[in-house]
């Protein structure tokens, strides 16, 4: 039996998958920094999949992006949006990405109970549900963050790719 055998996220059919073995040797300090980066990873390709899905449904913020007039709408879909993003732009992305990893997006208080808890003292209650549900919830939001890494990951591939898919057209 694994060492992770029953930890959260080891879900049907696959079971716990670790096929580099990277924590086949049972440390519990090296597994709980791969899940945490894991949850990380899995929201910031949720929020990624959603903005794909949002602005080639032509939604974008209503204005201008800077001073001399680019608004929001011009600017491309995906890896369009590349290099038509003012370097101002994207050096106040850069920092208020750098400041959420400081401030906000780590266990501040050091009463995290699971790898990925960044509440900070917010509840939005949690503490109202018992330990079944708990782990419930945290098998749907891994299995929705790998489910948007994979989705992301697709996006950007096909978009390189020119393809001309049903459902997502021509990206």
């Amino acid at each position: 039996k694994a060492a992770f055998e029953d930890e959260v996220g080891a879900q049907q059919p696959i079971g716990f998958f670790d096929p580099l073995g990277l924590v086949a040797d049972g440390n519990q300090e090296n597994f709980n920094r791969l899940r945490y980066v894991e949850m990380k990873h899995g929201r910031v390709a949720m929020l990624a999949f959603l903005g794909q899905i949002t602005t080639r449904a032509g939604i974008h913020l209503p204005g201008d992006i800077d001073t001399h007039g680019t608004s929001f709408e011009s600017i491309g879909n995906g890896w369009a949006a590349l290099g038509k993003v003012p370097l101002e732009g994207v050096q106040q992305m850069i920092a208020f990405i750098g400041a959420l990893e400081v401030l906000a997006m780590k266990d501040v208080e050091g009463t995290a109970e699971f790898p990925g808890d960044f509440r900070n003292g917010a509840d939005f209650g949690w503490s109202k549900f018992d330990d079944e549900t708990k782990r419930q919830k945290q098998s749907i939001e891994l299995s929705n963050g790998r489910a948007a890494m994979m989705g992301i990951l697709g996006l950007m591939v096909h978009e390189q790719l020119h393809s001309n898919m049903p459902i997502i057209g021509q990206l």
